[in-house]
């Protein structure tokens, strides 16, 4: 691995300079929405759009099995190797190289080899979430592959979800998967109150308010790890309520680097300070912890309804079996 993955911090939170592979990530995000497309176009709903969302895996991200009159399948990027493969439950498989292309380029290949392999499948074929939404059949302006960035951002994910799943464990609620958003390039976990919310103004770029408002019709702490972009050019980690109580901004959370973002409105921690922690998977665990705490305090959660208590909370079946 190059030295300067590691400058300053530890192999496994490695370093993600935005601007050093911001094309790379651009690249990226286009054919991730591809992909996730084909899963939304296939799956059934489920609230909260949880089933278009990808998985991470221990080689990159996949969308997980997908249903199909032909035959289940399922699509799975690989950045140890650096491809991408498409297989169906009975055997027969595809793949194509992860390299410099364009996305118009990704997209035709893309959908040719689902096509040979029987799975035909229909997407919308510009972007959601995006300000400028090239469609994919015609971009060209995205055709950056840098091997070493997308291994790190997968390395920066897997890390992340380590942590993620814990503090998703320690919620008895409703809560989502610890899943990968391709619309918005984004890791993400999310706790609900349990009550209702008011209906959400929608107005997110190149995607139908009724989405918006059906992923937002529930009270909601949600937290996550975002790789940077034109609003904020740098890795970070975020925590937000929806809707968004009075005083919240106003409330401490730690570690102390982490601030309230006005522009962005949410809690922010930015990843160079979790990278270069002596305790990084701490100071994280922190972070949400003290984040979901002053949204379900601020908002009146019934917190002891919603949360395991330590007695409560079952141990692992290895914990378990180190006691019989």
């Amino acid at each position: 691995m190059n030295a300067s993955s590691t400058a300053g911090g530890n192999d496994d939170w490695p370093d993600l300079p935005y601007a050093s592979w911001k094309d790379t990530r651009d690249t990226l995000h286009m054919w991730t929405q591809i992909v996730g497309k084909v899963r939304l176009a296939c799956t059934p709903w489920i609230n909260h759009s949880w089933h278009v969302t990808l998985y991470l895996t221990a080689r990159g991200l996949t969308t997980s099995l997908i249903p199909h009159d032909a035959s289940d399948f399922q699509v799975d990027f690989d950045f140890v190797d650096h491809r991408l493969e498409i297989a169906r439950h009975d055997g027969r498989r595809s793949e194509m190289k992860l390299y410099p292309r364009s996305v118009a380029d990704f997209h035709e290949e893309f959908m040719a080899k689902l096509a040979a392999l029987d799975l035909e499948v229909r997407i919308h074929g510009t972007p959601n979430e995006v300000t400028e939404a090239i469609p994919f059949a015609d971009d060209h302006v995205h055709a950056s592959y840098d091997r070493e960035y997308a291994n790190r951002f997968w390395r920066a994910l897997v890390r992340s979800a380590r942590v993620m799943s814990d503090f998703r464990g320690r919620f008895r609620g409703k809560c989502s998967p610890v899943h990968f958003f391709w619309g918005s390039l984004d890791l993400a976990v999310t706790r609900f109150s349990g009550r209702s919310a008011p209906e959400h103004p929608g107005g997110v770029p190149n995607l139908p308010d009724r989405v918006s408002r059906e992923a937002y019709s529930h009270e909601v702490s949600s937290a996550g790890f975002w790789p940077g972009g034109e609003m904020y050019p740098h890795a970070m980690f975020y925590a937000y309520a929806y809707p968004n109580p009075a005083g919240l901004s106003e409330r401490a959370v730690s570690p102390s680097a982490a601030r309230w973002n006005t522009e962005l409105g949410e809690f922010v921690l930015p990843y160079d300070v979790i990278r270069t922690s002596p305790q990084p998977d701490a100071d994280l665990k922190e972070f949400l912890q003290s984040t979901y705490e002053a949204v379900a305090d601020v908002a009146r959660w019934d917190r002891e309804a919603l949360e395991w208590g330590e007695a409560g909370r079952p141990s692992r079946v290895s914990d378990r079996a180190k006691n019989s």
